[in-house]
């Protein structure tokens, strides 16, 4: 790794809460090739001491915290110059204690962010509604205006799907593809997505610390190009080589289906393929707003030019190909 060691002259520290989830785990690795010092606060240390391998040495830390517990939170932020605070995504809802760690994580970090006087980045979602039928959206609407509220000058980052090697969309859905004769459209299939590289919201969060954003603003963030539902799965399959007809599903149907799955996934030894929020999730369109492009809230806005989906799915999709690697595309 290239490293300009004059930035190591007067190393900040960053608190990540969630930092070794699939969002996390890039944003930490960027900081640290910026120079950063960064504290991983994360449930279980012992299995995430992937993340010591990034950076130089003594670079990053472990620390075991429960962001629903106030004196945990506090400990995790001492002597820290800045937070990001990375609550559990979309396909964390089936867990029981989602919403504790939307809102009262969200309660906890801002209030003692502020306390410190140090920024704050909280990731949200481009989805957030007070008044949605599924948890995900509620929580997230709920935990936004409690860090607004806390924390006037904290920065929220509203995020479009993600995709990245790790993801739990574009991985799903091309796993999924390996096991059914046909592909379903949860309620038609034209709901609108505008897919973000998560590599690119690493990219933000560094600008973010470094003052390059304005403070107490909300950003919206997506990629190049806005794709429906059925657009992004016909993109999926394209790129693992594989042909499946396409099926529009009522959405009751897909409910059953979800909510079967997301029970399925309750037993160790079962994944969970998709929930009942998922399928939901998908009813809604996913866009960067027009108010957001207009006052340039967005990734360009601040000088990031967002990577095309279609350019980096091939590097990490190709495993879901019948062949593998350098199978021929014989679906189109």
């Amino acid at each position: 790794m290239k490293l300009d060691y004059a930035l190591y002259q007067n190393p900040k520290l960053i608190t990540v809460f969630g930092g070794s989830g699939f969002v996390g785990r890039y944003i930490v690795e960027t900081l640290t090739k910026r120079g950063y010092r960064v504290r991983i606060a994360v449930r279980c240390p012992q299995k995430a001491y992937y993340m010591l391998q990034i950076g130089e040495v003594g670079q990053t830390q472990m620390l075991k915290t429960d962001v629903r517990n106030y004196a945990s939170v506090a400990n995790a932020l001492s002597g820290a110059d800045g937070a990001v605070f990375l609550p559990g995504g979309l396909a964390q809802t089936n867990k029981p204690n989602f919403q504790n760690i939307q809102v009262d994580g969200a309660r906890n970090v801002s209030e003692l962010t502020i306390k410190a006087g140090i920024p704050l980045i909280y990731m949200s979602t481009l989805i957030t509604d007070k008044n949605a039928s599924f948890s995900y959206a509620r929580a997230k609407a709920l935990s936004e205006q409690i860090v607004r509220n806390t924390h006037p000058q904290a920065i929220i980052m509203r995020s479009s799907v993600i995709f990245g090697p790790e993801d739990c969309f574009f991985n799903v859905l091309a796993n999924f593809s390996r096991f059914m004769p046909i592909m379903p459209l949860f309620g038609g299939g034209q709901s609108k997505l505008q897919p973000v590289y998560v590599g690119d919201i690493a990219k933000f969060v560094v600008h973010a610390l470094e003052g390059h954003v304005i403070l107490g603003k909300s950003y919206d963030l997506g990629g190049p190009k806005i794709f429906t539902f059925q657009n992004a799965l016909e993109e999926i399959l394209k790129v693992i080589h594989r042909k499946k007809r396409t099926v529009p599903l009522p959405l009751a149907a897909g409910l059953f289906i979800g909510g079967f799955f997301g029970t399925l996934g309750k037993f160790p030894l079962f994944p969970t393929l998709i929930t009942a929020n998922q399928i939901r999730f998908l009813q809604r369109d996913n866009i960067v707003s027009q108010e957001a492009r207009d006052n340039g809230y967005t990734l360009e806005g601040v000088g990031i030019i967002p990577k095309s989906m279609t350019a980096i799915l091939p590097s990490y999709l190709w495993r879901f190909r019948p062949q593998g690697q350098f199978s021929h595309n014989l679906s189109i």
